[in-house]
């Protein structure tokens, strides 16, 4: 039951805050308002509702050096991003064209704070987090990996390649982030970092959600395959790459740390051996 409740209380926030979000879009002051009330309410509603239900302090979203880890987190995300970036670049495939809109890129920092804050709660809060206990982290990471980016099929112009590389690049990694560090504040950053960078910074299309109007007026061009195309750079070999690097550092971690939780054997009993001797 603590698993329904708490996937209920996490979406009911992500519901809300997106119904919201979309009902005032064209506003980006109201955009970055209603966006960053539903992070605050979306780790509000976790740390109570895990509270209830575990009868147990949320350490993983604990308030002991969150900030430090959510900056850090920010900063793994954007440089991640910006790498890839460069390097379609470098092969022709991103031009700036001009400067973009300041205004709009206020609007994508309260959305996209808003969407790194209730996925990683329901993604790797919730979903990893519950499941990992049951299974062992390898197959919560594949699970949850994979549900991640089959989310992403819902996006206008989504494609099974696109969501393919979300599984591998984020889905993966930043389950490996979560149980590499054991908080939750790491991945939301890194989540964070990674979207803004892509939609409020360079401009470019986020998950196959249509153009987005950040600082720089930008295009994409060339193969698929290195572009991203009409999914956005997510779907570029190169994300995928920086993706399975930062996952197989993160994993390094998680087991140099002892953060590795075992597949749970199932319990046989067996009844004792008994021998009939004759007299």
């Amino acid at each position: 039951m603590r698993f329904v409740k708490q996937l209920l209380a996490v979406a009911a926030v992500t519901l809300v805050g997106g119904k919201s979000i979309a009902a005032v879009e064209g506003s980006f002051f109201l955009t970055l308002v209603i966006g960053a009330l539903t992070a605050v309410l979306g780790v509000v509603v976790y740390r109570w509702v895990v509270r209830r239900t575990e009868r147990r302090e949320p350490t993983e979203l604990g308030r002991d050096g969150w900030g430090g880890k959510l900056g850090r987190g920010t900063l793994i995300g954007f440089a991640m991003f910006a790498a890839v970036i460069a390097t379609i670049a470098f092969v022709g495939g991103y031009h700036v064209e001009s400067w973009g809109s300041p205004t709009g890129a206020l609007g994508l920092l309260g959305f996209m704070a808003a969407a790194a804050v209730t996925e990683e709660l329901l993604f790797r809060g919730v979903l990893f987090r519950i499941i990992e206990e049951r299974t062992g982290t390898w197959i919560a990471l594949a699970l949850t990996g994979v549900v991640f980016g089959a989310m992403h099929l819902a996006n206008p112009d989504a494609t099974l390649w696109g969501a393919t590389a979300i599984a591998i690049e984020a889905g993966f990694m930043l389950a490996a982030c979560y149980a590499a560090t054991r908080n939750l504040w790491l991945p939301i950053g890194l989540h964070f970092g990674w979207n803004f960078a892509a939609g409020g910074i360079f401009s470019v299309v986020v998950s196959g959600n249509g153009e987005s109007k950040g600082l720089l007026e930008a295009s994409t061009s060339g193969p698929v395959a290195l572009s991203g195309g009409s999914f956005g750079p997510e779907g570029s070999l190169y994300a995928v790459l920086a993706g399975v690097v930062l996952t197989v550092v993160f994993l390094w971690l998680a087991k140099r740390r002892g953060h590795i939780v075992p597949r749970r054997r199932r319990r046989t009993a067996q009844a004792p051996a008994t021998a009939t001797v004759s007299r």
